[in-house]
C-alpha cells in the first residue's frame, strides 16, 4: 500500500466572504463545494481545488466566524507549499500578490506569501512529472495557474519522534531531493499518480494557538481498497485511529502522529461530482444526505458570500 500524496489540508477561517474572495479571485482556485463541518453542522466547510476537484490540490475551510487569529506552534502545520510551471510563474504570482497580501518575499527558492488572516503559503517550481491540477481564471493563464500541492511544512520539537510512524508504518520515504532549507528532515508520500513533502521544522518558543489563518489537519491519499487495510497498520502502530468515517465525498480517518500534527487518511473518491453537475460545483450549499434534514436550521446560519465565479455566468 502506497499513499498518494496528499489528499487535502483544511484550516480555520473567522471570514468566510475574505476567504473566498482570496482564494477564487486571487489565487484562481475554484471553489468545487460549499458545504458545513460535518462534526459541527453550524458551521461552513468550504472547499477550493482544481477544475475537477481533484485531490492533491483541494484547500479547505471551517469558518468561525469571529474567532481570534490563531499561530502555529508545535505540534501543526505551518505552511502549506504549491507547484507551479516555471520561474516566469513565480513572477507571475510576485507581481499578482504584491496588492493583495503584506507578507510577500521571493528567493531562489520560490515565492512566500500569507493569506489575510496569516496562513503561510509557498509557491515553487515544480520538480516532479505529477500531472498539473489547475482551475481555469481569466486573470491566470493556465501556464501560470497554481498546480496543486507540493507538500506541507509542521513544526515539530522532535522529528525523530515522528520517523518510525512515517517510515515503517505510513510508508513516507526520506526525501532526496533538495530541501528548501537544506536542513530540516523531510520526507515524501509517493503513490502510483503523486507525491507529496512532509517538512518538519523546529518549532518557535511561543506555543501555538489555534484560531484563524492556521491548518486544523492534513490529509493523505487512499485507494478505496487499501483504507482499511491503512486502519489496521495505524491501530497497529498504537496510533489509536479514530474508527473510518463516512464523508460522502471520500472517507477519513485521523490520528495524531507522534509530533502531535493531526493526520487524516482520505479516500480517493467518491468525489465530489457525486451530487453536484461538475459545471456547477460550488454554487449552491449542499449537504451530504445525512444532513440534508437540518437544511433550514443551519443555513439561515451561515455567512453570505459572494459569487466564487462571476465571470462564469452567463446572461
Amino acid at each position: 500500500m502506497r499513499l498518494d500524496g496528499i489528499h487535502h489540508v483544511t484550516c480555520i477561517t473567522a471570514d468566510a466572504p475574505g476567504n473566498v474572495d482570496f482564494y477564487t479571485r486571487v489565487l484562481g482556485l475554484r471553489l468545487v463545494k460549499k458545504s458545513v463541518n460535518q462534526d459541527d453542522p453550524t458551521v461552513y466547510h468550504l472547499f477550493y481545488a482544481d477544475e475537477a476537484g481533484s485531490a492533491g490540490a483541494d484547500i479547505t475551510f471551517f469558518e468561525y466566524p469571529g474567532i481570534q487569529r490563531g499561530r502555529a506552534g508545535a505540534g501543526m502545520v505551518h505552511t502549506v507549499s504549491w507547484r507551479v510551471a516555471s520561474d516566469a510563474a513565480l513572477d507571475f504570482w510576485e507581481q499578482r500578490l504584491a496588492g493583495e497580501t503584506d507578507v510577500l518575499a521571493r528567493d531562489e527558492e520560490g515565492v512566500s506569501f500569507a493569506d489575510p488572516e496569516g496562513l503561510h503559503h509557498h509557491l515553487a517550481v515544480s520538480t516532479v512529472d505529477d500531472a498539473p491540477l489547475t482551475a481555469e481564471h481569466p486573470e491566470v493563464p493556465a501556464e501560470l495557474a497554481l498546480q496543486g500541492f507540493d507538500g506541507v511544512r509542521a513544526f515539530a520539537a522532535d522529528a525523530s519522534a515522528s520517523r518510525q510512524l512515517l517510515e515503517e508504518t505510513l510508508g513516507f520515504s526520506p526525501y532526496t531531493g533538495s530541501d528548501p532549507t537544506g536542513l530540516a528532515p523531510t520526507w515524501e508520500a509517493r503513490g502510483p499518480s503523486r507525491g507529496g513533502l512532509y517538512i518538519l521544522d523546529t518549532p518557535p518558543a511561543d506555543r501555538g494557538m489555534g484560531g484563524a489563518g492556521t491548518v486544523h489537519h492534513v490529509a493523505w491519499s487512499s485507494t478505496l481498497e487499501d483504507h482499511a487495510g491503512w486502519h489496521e497498520r495505524v491501530a497497529a502502530a498504537g496510533m489509536r485511529p479514530s474508527p473510518i468515517i463516512d464523508r460522502f465525498w471520500f472517507r477519513s480517518i485521523y490520528f495524531r502522529e507522534p509530533s502531535g500534527v493531526l493526520f487524516e487518511i482520505a479516500t480517493l473518491g467518491p468525489g465530489f461530482g457525486v451530487d453536484e453537475d461538475m459545471e456547477h460545483l460550488g454554487e449552491a450549499l449542499i449537504l451530504p444526505p445525512d444532513f440534508e434534514h437540518l437544511r433550514s436550521q443551519v443555513e439561515p446560519m451561515l455567512t453570505p458570500i459572494p459569487d466564487p465565479r462571476p465571470w462564469a455566468r452567463t446572461a
